[in-house]
């Protein structure tokens, strides 16, 4: 039978329509998440969320670049001293012979000598701000403090030099020097002024507002039903504050320290002025020290040579790292405050 002139061939079968491939299903998935849809908002939104969005991926690939830049000048040091390059005491550029253990010494002792005497002022302040003091004090005391914070780094050096260190020496140092520096090796030898101590101190105060901002903040976190059950119970003030306020913030308070601990890691202009810049280990706290970070400030533009150069980095790199891990466990132990209800 023959089929009528014009008519066109019978449709198929109908059946399951082809499956894209997966690459492609992946790729429009992976577009779809980048790009946002129309339907989320008109043109001017989608451009706004495209911006944030840029802004958002640009901080982490700031930061590895940041990180591969300062490790790929620190590798000939890498490459030239290898693990010897931390534990070596000697700093001679004349000789190109490089080690890092003085000014990893100086940062360490001077930032936890300046955590020892910060975190008690820091939670008292905290404590009498929340806890104790009026409204019409608390408010200007906690103000004045953070204005501590706006002080620029070289303005706390200038007072150090002028103000702090001859104190520290005649009023301290020297009575310390002459009574007790023959039986505690911590003050013996003479007085210089420019001194660890120096340094300890200066960056104690640099760090207290952070400290006690944090603190505050936890504090007031703790709940009211707490602080009212202890007191219904028979608490005085003292032991409602120790006993339930304090336990209770402790995670943040340890996050505040620990936060105070590595911006007075990175500190730079202020200690360099008054720690006296001498690439020596030694455990009188009247000797003078030194940093990693005054030692980049200090010589840094004065660099000859790549290895050098090189070897400045590697302790560029180290204090990079070193900061970045306790901001890291400062901002992960105040989290925990805040998600977890002041438990540990």
């Amino acid at each position: 039978m023959t089929r009528p002139t014009g008519t066109s061939a019978p449709p198929p079968p109908p059946g399951p329509a082809p499956e894209p491939a997966a690459e492609s299903v992946a790729e429009r998935g992976l577009i779809r998440r980048l790009l946002p849809s129309r339907s989320r908002g008109n043109l001017p939104d989608q451009v706004y969320v495209m911006l944030l969005r840029g802004f958002g991926l640009l901080l982490p690939v700031l930061f590895l670049f940041m990180v591969h830049r300062i490790a790929t000048s620190a590798w000939p040091a890498i490459q030239a001293f290898g693990w010897g390059f931390i534990t070596s005491q000697e700093w001679n550029p004349v000789l190109r012979d490089f080690g890092a253990l003085p000014f990893i010494f100086g940062t360490i002792v001077s930032s936890f000598l300046a955590l020892l005497i910060a975190v008690p002022l820091s939670v008292g302040l905290a404590i009498f701000l929340t806890e104790l003091a009026p409204r019409w004090l608390a408010a200007p005391v906690a103000f004045a403090t953070e204005l501590l914070a706006a002080i620029p780094s070289v303005v706390y050096g200038l007072w150090g030099i002028f103000v702090l260190v001859p104190f520290l020496r005649f009023t301290i140092q020297e009575p310390l020097s002459r009574t007790l520096g023959d039986t505690i090796p911590f003050f013996a030898g003479p007085a210089y002024g420019f001194s660890m101590m120096s340094g300890a101190v200066i960056l104690s105060i640099m760090i207290i507002p952070f400290i006690s901002a944090v603190t505050r903040e936890v504090l007031a976190a703790v709940p009211r039903e707490q602080r009212e059950a202890a007191l219904a119970l028979g608490a005085t003030r003292w032991e409602m504050t120790w006993q339930v306020a304090l336990p209770y913030a402790l995670p943040g308070i340890v996050g505040g320290a620990i936060l105070g601990l590595g911006r007075a890691l990175g500190e730079t202009m202020a200690i360099t002025m008054v720690i006296g810049n001498r690439p020596d280990i030694a455990a009188s706290l009247f000797a003078p020290g030194y940093t990693m970070a005054s030692v980049l400030a200090n010589e840094f533009t004065e660099a000859t040579g790549e290895l050098y150069l090189s070897a400045l980095m590697e302790i560029a790199l180290l204090l990079f790292g070193i900061t970045i891990l306790v901001n890291i466990a400062a901002q992960f132990l105040v989290w925990r405050v805040a998600r977890g209800g002041g438990k540990t």
